[in-house]
Formats: C-alpha cells, structure tokens, sequence
C-alpha cells in the first residue's frame, strides 16, 4: 500500500522551543500544587521534610526526563512512548504501550480534568450541580475542537494558558516570600505523621503531580529540529516545574503554620489566597486554578491522539485509513482527535474516569522503566551513533529514574494489588487485537 492512500498529507513542523517548552510546563501543573501540599506535608511529618519530598520527586522527574531526552533525540517521530518501545524492544511492546494509553489512560485522564473543571466552575458560579455531566462534556468539546486546527492553535493556546496560571503562582510565590512570617523550616506535625505514610509516600504524591512531562515526545514529529529541540524542552520543562513547586511550597510554609496546613488539607491555598488578599484573592486563584486544568487538558487532548495516529499510520489499529486520515488544510489527526474525545465523553457519562486514570498507572510505569533502559540497549547495539544529547552521569542518572519508577510500582502493588491486575486485564485485551491487524498487515506502510 502506498504511503499516500492513508497519509495524503504530512503532520506540520511548525512547534518551536517556546511551544513545545509550554506544552510541557502546562500539561504537568494541573491542580497537584494547589492541593497537595496538606498531603505532602502529612506524610513528610515536617515543613523540611515535605520540601526535601518535593525536591527528591523533582529530581527524580528530572533523571527520568534526561533519559527519555537522549532517546528522543535519536527518534524524533510522531508517538513518542510508543515509537521508542517499539525500536528497543520490538512491534508488539510498541503496541501495548500505545493500546494502553490511546484506550483508557488518555482518555480517562481528559475525562478525570474535565470532571473535576466542571466542579470548580459549578463552585465558582454557583451552578445546580446537575449540570456537572453536560459542563465537563462541554468544556472537554470545547477544547478538543480548538485542536481539530492547526496545531499552532492549540500550541498558541498552550502558551497563553500556561502564563495566566502562573501569575497567581508568582503571587504566592512572592507574598509567602516577602511578607510571610512563618519560618518555612522546622515546623513538624508529629501527630499526624505518626499514622501518615512517612517520607517515601510523600516523594511519590509529588511524583504524580510531576506526571506528564513526557507527553510532549508525542509530537515529535511536529517540532522545529527535534533532535535538539524536544529534550530541551522535557528538561528545561521539568527544571521549571520544580523551581516553582519548591518555590510555591515554600511560599505556603511561610504564610501558613504547618498545623494549619493540616487542618485546612486540599483547601490551605485558598485560605492562603483569601488570607492575604482578601475575597479577590480567592477568586483570582480560583480562576487561576480553573485556567490551570483547562491548559492541563489542552496538552493532553493535543497530545494523546498523536498516539493513536502513529499506531494507525503503522496500520496497527482497526480503521487506520480513517484514523490515519491528517486533514489536508490543518495537517492535524481529526479522526483520532474525535476518537479520543468520544472515549472520554463516554467516560465523564458512565464511568468513574479518575479512578479508571489511576488503574493505568501501574502498567504506564512498566513502560516507563523499560524506556529508561532504553538508552542502555541503544548504545550498546549502537556504540557509534551520533547524538545530539546524551544523559549526564551516564549510567548513574537512568539508574535514579529506574529507581523512582520501581518504587512508585512497588507502592502501587501494596496499596490497590486489585487495581493492578485490572490494569494488566486492559493491556492483555490489546493483544488478540494487535495479532489480528498485524494478520492483515503483516508489515507497516512505507
């Protein structure tokens, strides 16, 4: 089959640093920062040690993203996760990778941001609540036709949402700064963290609000000279999340006692917020949270179905013509575009979304530290290739990504063993389908 009967256009390389580099950042900060902290706090028993957590997670994120950047600039395509897990270890990993992300995780993802969009705006309105189903179909719609044009719109839309969330960031930042009077270290709850989870669940809470980083490598193949510019993005990206994580936290430790922080739990930055800026401030962060998921879901929905285009490019998936289909004028994946979000419409409809999102989560993290192994397996069936990035502290930083994914599985084995092996039930359901087209279609088009 000729590559022109299924692809009649080219995806567009019109995504430069700034994009890809917004991407990144407004696809991580979704509303982790802005309720965590209690949580974080709780289990880390102390100001100190709630800030080291969210140092460990960040540098871990950070090994993870340098280690994925050395694979992404040897392939710089369309699909990311998939297209890596298929060259190192072969078609079928590839496949299972991308069935379990086209599937369930990525639509139930966009589906958990929609629903949770909806409370707030139905909070910030004061809206029945039984319009919580139609707003987050709306809202999950609305955004999703913005990536329907050009990806510079989305792109563009990246952008601007990612610099309206971070104003009331910086405001936080810079009043818990300047005019908080609390000392930030020291403070130690040590009633709580007596029956909370102790310092190591307290790195992996914040390693859940560092997830998405490597959802930008989906559009590899429309980045200006992404050899370069694609690990770029992923570490200057992580590297930015994790000064304003460290940052926004230590602001809230100063305003706040850290008893207070605990009594208060998902609301302490809204109090915060009220607290020094009075009733305006509150509304302001509420907005600045509410355009926070909305940019959040933007990278998802812009990213996700480039997934499910490669796989139906590679004629991997059943009506890959159609969903292969790139629209002549905007040179996006219409088609996997609608798919995704008729999945996550049925998801905010029948299904518990945030929940389905967390049963990924275990089978995402096999794929991940096979990934991370990945730069291992390359440079040793490929000792003299070029690269136009290459991992610091080679072998010493993917061992620490390595580490961090193994302990965030381990985690997930002992708290919900039931959640894991439906996980695996979803990605077994990808094999007769993956051996049936690969029966049709023995060999991918060229």
């Amino acid at each position: 089959m000729k590559k022109n009967e299924t692809e009649p256009v080219e995806l567009s390389r019109s995504l430069g640093l700034w994009s890809a580099l917004s991407l990144v950042v407004g696809t991580i900060i979704g509303v982790g920062i802005f309720v965590r902290q209690s949580a974080v706090l709780d289990d880390a028993g102390s100001t100190t040690g709630a800030l080291l957590a969210w140092l460990a997670g960040g540098l871990i994120t950070l090994t993870a993203g340098l280690t994925i950047a050395e694979i992404a600039s040897q392939m710089p395509h369309t699909g990311g996760l998939y297209v890596y897990m298929e060259n190192i270890y072969g078609r079928i990993w590839g496949f299972l990778s991308g069935w379990m992300q086209i599937i369930i995780y990525g639509p139930a993802m966009i589906a958990s941001l929609g629903a949770y969009l909806s409370l707030l705006l139905i909070d910030f309105f004061h809206i029945p609540h039984q319009w919580t189903v139609p707003i987050a179909l709306i809202a999950v719609i609305a955004v999703g036709v913005l990536n329907l044009f050009s990806n510079r719109y989305g792109a563009g839309f990246a952008i601007v949402t990612t610099i309206c969330k971070l104003v009331p960031v910086a405001a936080l930042i810079i009043f818990g700064l300047f005019f908080g009077d609390q000392s930030a270290l020291g403070h130690s709850i040590e009633t709580v963290h007596q029956s909370a989870g102790g310092f190591g669940v307290a790195i992996l809470a914040t390693l859940f609000a560092f997830d998405g980083w490597i959802l930008v490598a989906n559009l590899g193949g429309e980045i200006k000279n992404p050899s370069k510019r694609l690990p770029q993005a992923i570490v200057l990206g992580i590297l930015a999340v994790l000064v304003i994580y460290l940052l926004v936290s230590y602001g809230v430790f100063r305003s706040l006692p850290a008893t207070k922080i605990h009594e208060l739990g998902t609301g302490a930055i809204p109090y915060m917020a009220t607290k020094d800026f009075g009733a305006i401030g509150g509304k302001i962060l509420s907005i600045g949270i509410i355009i926070s998921i909305v940019g959040c879901m933007n990278g998802k929905i812009m990213t996700f179905p480039r997934i499910m285009y490669a796989m139906a490019r590679d004629r991997e998936l059943p009506f890959h013509k159609y969903l292969a289909y790139l629209n002549p004028k905007t040179h996006t994946p219409i088609w996997c575009t609608i798919t995704t979000l008729f999945i996550a419409a049925i998801m905010i409809i029948f299904f518990d979304a945030d929940r389905l999102s967390e049963l990924c989560i275990f089978t995402v993290y096999c794929f991940y530290v096979m990934a991370f192994f990945g730069p291992t397996i390359l440079r040793r069936r490929n000792p003299n290739a070029k690269r136009d990035f290459s991992i610091p502290l080679y072998p010493i930083t993917p061992l620490i990504a390595i580490g961090g994914s193994l302990f965030v599985l381990i985690s997930e084995v002992m708290s919900d063993w039931q959640g894991v092996l439906i996980s695996f039930i979803f990605v077994l359901i990808g094999i007769p389908v993956y051996y049936y087209q690969v029966k049709k279609h023995p060999t991918k088009s060229e």
